[in-house]
């Protein structure tokens, strides 16, 4: 395809209307998806889910009104859900024919944009994970490399504040046809119903909860991306970077993960501050701004979190050789075991086979994301602490048994079961080193 021409007519995109319509058909019947999106309605009162065996009349009736120029999309529901810190965070449930456009444009603009993404970005994008951009911050902190200065940026309300004129305006450097650009525009400008049914227009950002959304922050936010890469080629070859950095100079990357980035810097520690300036000046191009509270600089010693890990370089036991370590932080450890004791309330079960079940999956879920660390010593620790969150779930729905009779029905050989229910035990996972894998990653439209 031919980046700069006008996309191709309606053969094409009915194929891309169809394999919507398959997604859609399985949105409506599988019961393993779980996002709020899919159990959540628009202002039209429909979920996904609900469309079942009329899709194929919705879809059609859809198409007819894309070919005929009569789509306009309706407001996002506005609907508020709690943060970690306690704060409120805001998403935009688009109607359900608002999310198979949303999803068709993105099967449109993504291998477009995904050929300038540059490597250094990570989230939401195909292949690519966040186990990635903590192995790049393990590559180049390593003592071998010894960026040992780290800026944690945070955006403030990046998807709030996005200033549409400059995201069009990199939108339409890389696509020229107007049906497309004028549908994004009016994604953008579609306005937001909230909670207490107050109707408000949209002059800035883009609403997270939407399919397009996260594509359009990271079309905004590779301007940083640019910034950063136009830096590291400035310095020449390796030999020249070296040369610079023996003679005092600083270098640095950046790795980013949507909104969440952290640049990894050799030098001083007043060359990060200024660096902090630098990036909340280049932000500005696209309208947003770095948080002065929550933006700070720390030395790798000390360590930092980033995406649910804690990174550090500590001595290794034993040796005088200093290594970088990634495990779980502090803060992700306390959330699962909120999350645990939420789920083993007397309330919430009626037998113990529905209690596994329900914790096996978040245990599960949560081991496989950290796994790929030095996570042994937590993995036996939430091991212990799950284990007698479920004894005393026992102890508390089953008061006439004493204890012998709990444990020979409940407990035999000291492993939790029931109705064929076993629980899952995080001192069993094995954990593994994740590697590098910079530009190896491989893009799922390369030819």
């Amino acid at each position: 395809m031919n980046i700069g021409a006008p996309l191709p007519d309606l053969s094409e995109a009915e194929h891309r209307v169809l394999a919507m319509q398959i997604k859609l058909s399985q949105w409506a019947t599988d019961d393993s998806h779980r996002s709020l999106g899919a159990r959540t309605a628009g202002i039209d009162g429909v979920t996904p889910r609900s469309i079942g065996i009329g899709a194929a009349r919705f879809l059609s009736r859809l198409r007819d009104d894309l070919k005929a120029r009569r789509f306009h999309p309706d407001r996002v529901r506005e609907r508020a859900i709690p943060k970690a810190n306690g704060k409120l965070r805001r998403l935009g449930i688009p109607t359900a024919a608002d999310r198979v456009v949303q999803a068709s444009l993105k099967l449109v603009l993504e291998p477009i944009f995904e050929a300038d993404f540059l490597p250094c970005s990570y989230g939401f994008r195909p292949r690519r994970r966040a186990q990635d951009a903590i192995a790049e911050i393990h590559y180049f902190t390593s003592p071998s490399r010894n960026y040992h200065w780290i800026v944690e940026g945070d955006i403030k309300a990046c998807f709030d504040e996005i200033d549409h004129t400059a995201l069009m305006g990199r939108v339409r450097n890389r696509i020229k046809d107007r049906r497309i650009l004028g549908l994004v525009k009016a994604f953008l400008a579609a306005g937001i119903l909230s909670e207490d049914g107050i109707a408000r227009n949209m002059i800035t950002g883009t609403p997270q909860g939407g399919i397009l959304s996260p594509l359009l922050a990271n079309i905004a936010l590779s301007v940083l991306d640019e910034h950063f890469a136009r830096k590291w080629e400035a310095l020449g070859p390796e030999w020249k970077r070296y040369k610079h950095r023996k003679a005092g100079g600083a270098i640095c990357r950046l790795v980013r993960y949507a909104d969440d980035f952290v640049v990894m810097l050799a030098g001083s520690w007043e060359d990060a501050e200024a660096l902090k300036k630098e990036i909340d000046e280049v932000l500005s191009r696209v309208g947003l701004h770095l948080s002065e509270e929550k933006t700070s600089v720390c030395h790798i010693d000390d360590g930092f979190d980033f995406l649910g890990f804690h990174i550090q370089r500590r001595r290794k036991r034993g040796t005088n050789k200093r290594c970088v370590y990634t495990y779980p932080s502090a803060k992700s450890l306390a959330a699962i075991k909120d999350r645990v004791r939420s789920l083993t309330r007397r309330e919430r079960h009626h037998t113990l086979s529905d209690l596994l079940k329900m914790l096996n999956s978040v245990l599960r879920g949560w081991c496989n994301y950290f796994r790929y660390g030095v996570s042994k010593h937590t993995f036996n620790y939430l091991d212990h602490f799950a284990f007698w969150r479920i004894v005393g779930w026992l102890r508390k729905r089953y008061l006439g048994l004493n204890w012998g009779t709990l444990r020979r029905r409940f407990l035999p050989g000291w492993e939790i079961s029931d109705g064929g229910v076993s629980m899952f035990r995080p001192r069993k996972v094995e954990v593994a080193r994740y590697r590098y894998r910079s530009y190896r990653i491989p893009n799922p439209w390369a030819k």
